[in-house]
């Protein structure tokens, strides 16, 4: 595939061999992205972790100071009391029965599912289908809870959940190109900062093996993994 003039020019701007600081990778990739729309700024942690074993597993959410710079899309499955708290805190869509149908038919068109303990047992069949999607409630994330108003206004707020891929690998979005470098280099250091207070007692050797960040469609700059992790 051929490379397009603007990717030409944000490649030659990056040291393949070069291990950034936070702060020069936040600067610098606002300047290699190449696209005409507002990118994510994703940041991409390899961790010294076995995901086949149970107790290293690392999955949990944290809440970015700048928020994530998209207005996510919020379901909340409830009983009919806690309806009028979800629409108040401005969950999109809020209802049970009838989105249950709706997933089950193959629509998934929101970003997180928050739901109370009591309608779990009524969820639980969708587990194949928003699984898959990171999108089934689980309470480590605080997606299954009796206080979705709160659950609500977090999401909207620049709460994230991340999990560990069978790679090893925990992927985020962080922010947008628009964001100042200050905004994504201090998103970027609470979401590491998170990762690294879940550090599980079993693993041994290096945690954080390698750190990445890139927008939509841009070359990926390596970080200084080792000053992250101190």
């Amino acid at each position: 595939m051929s490379l397009t003039k603007k990717r030409k020019i944000a490649n030659a701007k990056v040291d393949k061999n070069k291990i950034y600081s936070l702060k020069d990778a936040s600067a610098l990739v606002k300047e290699i992205n190449c696209t005409k729309f507002d990118s994510s700024v994703d940041v991409h942690v390899r961790l010294g972790v076995d995901p086949k074993k149970a107790d290293q597993q690392v999955r949990g959410t944290v809440t970015l100071p700048h928020g994530t710079g998209k207005t996510k899309k919020v379901l909340v499955l409830c009983t009919p009391d806690k309806v009028a708290a979800a629409e108040g805190a401005g969950a999109d869509y809020v209802g049970l029965d009838e989105f249950i149908q709706k997933i089950e038919s193959g629509w998934v068109d929101v970003d997180v599912i928050i739901a109370t303990p009591s309608v779990m047992p009524k969820i639980g069949k969708l587990g194949k289908i928003l699984g898959p999607r990171n999108l089934m409630p689980n309470p480590k994330t605080g997606t299954v809870t009796n206080d979705v108003a709160a659950a609500v206004n977090e999401v909207k707020g620049g709460k994230i959940a991340f999990k560990v891929d069978k790679s090893g690998i925990v992927h985020a979005s962080i922010g947008r190109v628009s964001f100042s470098a200050d905004k994504i280099s201090e998103n970027a250091a609470e979401f590491i900062n998170a990762i690294i207070k879940l550090k599980p007692a079993t693993s041994k050797g290096t945690y954080l093996k390698g750190v990445s960040m890139a927008t939509s469609m841009s070359p990926g700059l390596t970080l200084d993994a080792k000053a992250l992790a101190n």
